[in-house]
């Protein structure tokens, strides 16, 4: 690296997304540096669930074993209306997932964060710096130049790219001018976290309450902790719903006094948003910086973790020389549709649960019933649409799609097996040692597919299916050609 930058990638942020990009960047020897504004984690919970696939990411940022000691399988997740009739319910949780891992895992966010920045510490090329707060940053075209304040004065330090991973507020943004395209959600929430002291007093299930007198939710958090959350009617202030007086009224009908603890209570407002630029020039945004998702699918901590997944190779790259850096145009189009569908799917389910009248609660029960008498109702969250433009061989069978983790018979998990970067495998390739263990699963991917290879993609989506030479012809040409 030259000696006109203090390193590759300067990341704003320390949270999931921030500290996973650092841990992907810095595996594949890309000198990265954290800038975090707070002194230390923060404490108390938030996000509540990583899906199989973010749980994937965390196997490769190092993380995902510590992560899984703490958290914890939901039976079902279910929709009841207010008399306590299931609308809609999915099961199997606790299975595998494409990813490899559990398809919900219920976490603890401080835990999470604990583990990342475990993960970390063990890469040489990675600096997590805590307390350095960023004042402004330039762009000269060549690199970006920011200026931090820091415990011990301020600091400017300049990197060929700078990612704001700082949060929905996040100042990166800000100054970059970079405005939200606002998807037609906005409700206020209070939000109870509690220490669990018995239970076997608390729900098993994850379960959202579709009641339009109070619309709540009722979730497992990780190791020892539960949440609900209560939707603030009109005419309702934030300080009055959180007196502990009010909480306590919130939480009688569950019959959990005694069995848990006050942690926090906090009031949020749900959002559904998306930022209009995800690139400008040499600054990228990532995770809550660039889009926003109410929490009813579980997908807000996901959609940062697959944004540093796609992010990273990419970066990387572009920093090795191994690709032009219009290879990062291909950053938003294919993740920002996925997101869209991702919020689709969380602002349906939130609209379903935030029905305050009572006459539209009626019909949607009705049409919730009427549906479930033809078999109409779908068994689980509808899948995500595959990549369908960026760094893909389109018109190739299963490209843009998502590769699935194999298992071996004795546990073992494909990516373990395999080396960093893309794959290229081919029929031919099925008996080799690190193939062998996972053999029949991947060939009945390839049977799946009519192909002879796949090649797939650094972030475990499939750049194409083919012909194994033209498969890696053509993988070059898409990183040359970017």
């Amino acid at each position: 690296m030259s000696a006109a930058y203090d390193c590759d990638v300067l990341i704003i942020g320390g949270g999931p997304t921030g500290v996973t990009l650092a841990a992907l960047l810095a595996k594949r020897g890309i000198s990265v540096i954290v800038a975090e504004k707070e002194a230390a984690i923060f404490p108390l919970p938030r996000a509540a669930h990583i899906d199989h696939e973010g749980m994937r990411i965390l196997q490769e940022a190092g993380a995902a074993e510590a992560v899984m000691a703490t958290s914890r399988s939901a039976d079902r997740y279910e929709f009841r209306n207010a008399k306590g009739r299931v609308l809609m319910r999915f099961d199997g949780a606790g299975q595998t997932g494409p990813g490899g891992w559990p398809i919900a895992n219920m976490i603890h966010q401080p835990s999470v964060e604990a583990a990342l920045r475990q993960a970390l510490l063990v890469h040489e090329y990675a600096d997590l710096r805590t307390g350095w707060e960023l004042l402004d940053f330039e762009d000269d075209g060549a690199g970006a130049t920011a200026r931090l304040a820091t415990p011990d004065g301020d600091r400017s330090i300049r990197a060929r790219w700078l990612v704001g991973a700082d949060g929905a507020r996040s100042p990166v943004r800000k100054a970059c001018r970079i405005s939200f395209e606002d998807l037609g959600f906005e409700e206020p929430w209070l939000v109870v976290d509690v220490l669990v002291d018995d239970p076997a007093r608390l729900p098993t299930a994850n379960l959202q309450i579709c009641d339009p007198a109070r619309p709540t939710t009722c979730v497992i958090m990780g190791a020892g902790r539960h949440r609900w959350e209560f939707m603030i009617l009109p005419g309702e202030t934030q300080e009055a719903i959180s007196t502990p007086a009010s909480v306590e009224r919130l939480l009688a009908p569950w019959n959990v006094a005694g069995a848990v603890r006050i942690e926090r209570t906090a009031v949020y407002t749900f959002r559904a948003r998306i930022a209009q630029e995800w690139r400008k020039g040499r600054v990228l945004l990532a995770g809550d910086a660039a889009h926003q998702t109410p929490p009813f699918a579980g997908q807000g901590m996901c959609s940062g973790l697959r944004d540093a997944a796609n992010l990273a190779w990419k970066l990387a790259a572009v920093v090795k020389e191994e690709a032009g850096d219009g290879l990062l145009d291909t950053y938003q189009p294919e993740r920002a549709p996925n997101l869209r569908a991702t919020i689709d799917m969380a602002v349906m389910m939130g609209r379903m649960v935030c029905t305050t009248s009572r006459i539209s609660a009626m019909l949607r029960d009705a049409k919730f019933g009427f549906a479930r008498m033809l078999g109409k109702l779908p068994d689980g969250p509808p899948a995500y649409p595959p990549l369908a433009a960026g760094a893909v061989l389109a018109g190739s069978a299963g490209a843009g799609t998502y590769f699935p983790q194999g298992l071996a018979v004795d546990g073992a998990r494909l990516d373990d097996a395999m080396p960093d970067g893309a794959w290229l495998i081919a029929r031919t390739s099925l008996d080799s040692p690190q193939l062998a263990p996972f053999a029949q699963g991947l060939a009945a991917w390839l049977d799946g597919h009519n192909a002879q290879a796949v090649l797939v993609r650094p972030d475990r989506y499939v750049f194409g299916t083919g012909n194994p030479q033209a498969l890696a012809a053509a993988w070059q040409q898409a990183l040359s050609g970017a």
